[in-house]
């Protein structure tokens, strides 16, 4: 399984209508385009799929949706996360996870457990779950960081604890990481713009929200960088750089969800107290979306 979440992954969005009930149909089809275009695995249920505004019931055929359409045929990582520890394992315990590959567990928000807390957060859902866990370090969200070495005695101690998704944009804490880990200790990126160059330092790859909109070239510029071509990685990612900057200038998922419209697959609809993006950033968007056709 390892292995199998090493390259690019998708941060799915969850496509509303216009009266912000979801577009289930639209699901089916993004999570298609996902498989043909070459995503390695899917991440559904992550905070790009705007789960808080999601009830739990909603969220349960959000996954059940995903996991029909994909169908076995590439991975499927679930997020699974709150800053009730119990809440997390009654969750494991009433998802259907049969068909789903791994956790992705957001670091507990809001309340800032101490590094100790967050050790024995993790050490109570792993015992819980049924399934390997990514941990996902996302401090300008959570308020909270999981230190490097909170993140490598889990590695050490929580066999069960496969990998971290990180996206605390700290380059010297993420690069600690990478030099200590185990060698079969996924370290995935968070955040797009940054990633190509921890991907020189051992990053193993990349959840993506612009892999909404772009799949292919974000998965060939991972895979280039896996494979030691940073010529071409370099040259994906200046030719993504204006999507990556327009996807998170007024907020996400509402930038690439005005990304994904534009191309005709989904539309643009976010919950409350999300809002759209700006009619000035749309037509930017639209812009730039017609220029790589």
């Amino acid at each position: 399984m390892k292995l199998k979440l090493k390259g690019a992954g998708v941060a799915l969005i969850t496509p509303f209508k216009k009266d912000f009930s979801i577009d289930f149909e639209a699901i089916e089809r993004l999570v298609e385009y996902q498989i043909q275009e070459g995503t390695d695995y899917i991440v559904a249920l992550g905070t790009t799929a705007e789960t808080p505004t999601l009830s739990f019931t909603e969220r349960k055929e959000i996954l059940r949706t995903v996991v029909q359409t994909v169908k076995g045929r590439i991975p499927v990582v679930v997020g699974i996360g709150s800053n009730n520890t119990m809440e997390v394992i009654e969750q494991i315990y009433l998802y259907d996870l049969k068909k789903v590959d791994a956790v992705l567990s957001v670091a507990p928000y809001y309340n800032r457990p101490q590094q100790e807390g967050i050790f024995q957060h993790y050490k109570a859902i792993a015992k819980a779950s049924p399934l390997p866990i990514i941990l996902y370090n996302v401090a300008s969200r959570t308020a909270v960081n999981i230190e490097a070495e909170t993140t490598l005695r889990i590695a050490k101690e929580i066999p069960k604890v496969i990998g971290i998704k990180e996206a605390s944009r700290n380059f010297s804490q993420i690069m600690h990481i990478m030099e200590h880990k185990s060698s079969d200790f996924l370290v995935i990126s968070g955040d797009d713009i940054i990633t190509l160059p921890l991907m020189a330092c051992g990053l193993d790859g990349l959840i993506s929200v612009v892999a909404n909109a772009y799949p292919k070239c974000i998965v060939q510029m991972i895979q280039s960088a896996l494979d030691g071509d940073y010529q071409t990685a370099r040259a994906l990612h200046y030719r993504l750089l204006p999507v990556m900057e327009f996807c998170f200038k007024e907020g996400s998922p509402s930038g690439v969800k005005a990304f994904v419209e534009s191309q005709g697959r989904a539309e643009h609809y976010v919950r409350l107290p999300l809002v759209d993006v700006s009619e000035s950033l749309k037509h930017e968007i639209n812009r730039l979306v017609n220029s790589m056709k």
